[in-house]
């Protein structure tokens, strides 16, 4: 492996003590910003007792109070703008499946740092300028393919826009333009994996050699898949768009240990989900990002809902967050047992004659909830084997995890995706 020091920007370079005092710096400033610039933030401190000129070090922040993806839909559409509409050069927003979507709205500051800090990324996950890039993240409102894009083109990388869906051509554009890196999600990735077998062409044979994987949790399991049949380093990145878009955090290919926070621009906390108390680093809660450089919308103690705990750098000096294990609004309490997707993944991928994509179904029957994992079969699986499969599944879920459900093997490439993505749960119990 290249030795990656000389490559390192300056803030990568920080030492521990100067890079505490760059975050206190930013974090008074963003935090006079906000309560200045939006009236929501100014309403929530003045609520809360707090005001910026109360943070004199890093641990008052805990002080101040949360903001949630709820706050962000009552103030749409620029209700949470710190500047002047005609300053914001890009608008990026969620799908808002589940009620108004949340808007973000980007400086030019803005642009340049997200590229900055992609680029970054994509260097720490092995790419270097020169390389070619295949982009598969959909394009768009969604952050994913914009954030990519500018981010690899900022690094000097060739760039392929390919966005989303049109598998078949995906395939025929790795094997004709040769790009050494991809970026989409994993679960997209093993779509295409199945397509290249599908086309009898050896994923192993070609020019791929770094995956940059992001946008939903995933396993080591699916790590070690991806790896063994592409011949790739996966490696992981961490974004969302109320923060930034992709580019938070990155997993370094040569330790693959966890993702490091860039946290001269987004300082973390981990919290427990029910009291909100900030944990100490090493124990796992939910993931709390306030951003420290952002200038049309910057986000103060925003709650992620993304489970994980910080570790100590390794690679960088930055703290590191360990690979997310799911969302606590994603856990499923089945029978009084809590269960996340990430659990079920691990077993769908370690059984036979199923791909490694799946769904999991909520219902009532009488005054009990059921679940029902609902996996795809692999090409020229027959009966047998998806029977076989199916009975599993479901004792591995018994006995792994301490609850019964049905496990129904349905057709490849059958179940629901949006942007590269399988809608994990679909809860069809009724509304109380």
């Amino acid at each position: 492996m290249t030795d990656t020091r000389d490559l390192l920007d300056e803030g990568e370079r920080l030492d521990g003590a100067a890079l505490r005092a760059l975050q206190l710096e930013r974090l008074r400033a963003t935090l006079r910003h906000a309560y200045a610039q939006v009236p929501f933030y100014r309403e929530s401190f003045d609520k809360a007792g707090v005001h910026p000129d109360d943070c004199r070090s890093l641990a008052d922040l805990a002080r101040f109070p949360f903001t949630a993806k709820a706050d962000l839909r009552a103030q749409y559409p620029y209700g949470m703008f710190a500047v002047p509409r005609e300053r914001v050069r890009r608008i990026h927003a969620s799908s808002g499946t589940t009620g108004r979507p949340t808007v973000v709205g980007y400086t030019d500051g803005d642009l340049s740092l997200w590229s900055d800090m992609v680029a970054r990324s994509i260097r720490a996950a092995g790419g270097r300028p020169g390389d070619t890039v295949h982009v598969a993240y959909g394009y768009g409102l969604f952050t994913g393919g914009l954030g990519a894009h500018y981010g690899a083109e900022r690094l000097g990388c060739t760039v392929i826009p390919a966005s989303g869906g049109m598998t078949s051509r995906q395939v025929r554009l790795i094997q004709d333009l040769e790009p050494r890196i991809i970026m989409v999600t994993p679960s997209y990735m093993l779509t295409l994996l199945d397509e290249f077998e599908r086309q009898g062409v050896d994923p192993r044979s070609t020019s791929l050699h770094v995956g940059i994987f992001g946008a939903e949790p995933w396993t080591e399991a699916m790590r070690r898949e991806i790896e063994e049949r592409f011949a790739i380093d996966a490696v992981d990145i961490y974004g969302l768009s109320e923060v930034i878009g992709p580019g938070v955090a990155q997993e370094c290919v040569e330790t693959k240990d966890g993702l490091h926070i860039w946290e001269d621009h987004f300082f973390p906390e981990v919290v427990d989900p029910i009291t909100g108390e900030v944990l100490p680093e090493g124990e796992e809660g939910e993931l709390v990002f306030t951003s420290l450089t952002k200038e049309a919308m910057p986000v103060i103690r925003y709650r992620t809902r993304d489970l994980t705990r910080l570790l100590p750098g390794t690679a960088r000096v930055f703290r590191r967050m360990e690979k997310v294990t799911g969302r606590s609004d994603d856990m499923v309490i089945l029978r009084g047992v809590n269960l996340f997707p990430t659990q079920i993944e691990e077993i769908v991928l370690r059984t036979p004659g199923v791909a490694p994509h799946f769904q999991l179904r909520l219902t009532r029957e009488g005054r009990l909830d059921a679940l029902t994992v609902r996996a795809e079969a692999r090409p020229g699986a027959g009966p047998g084997d998806r029977d076989s499969a199916a009975q599993a599944i479901a004792a591995a879920v018994k006995d792994g995890i301490g609850v019964s459900v049905t496990v129904e093997i349905v057709e490849p490439e059958s179940l629901e995706r949006s942007v590269g993505k399988i809608r994990r749960i679909v809860d069809e119990r009724p509304k109380e």
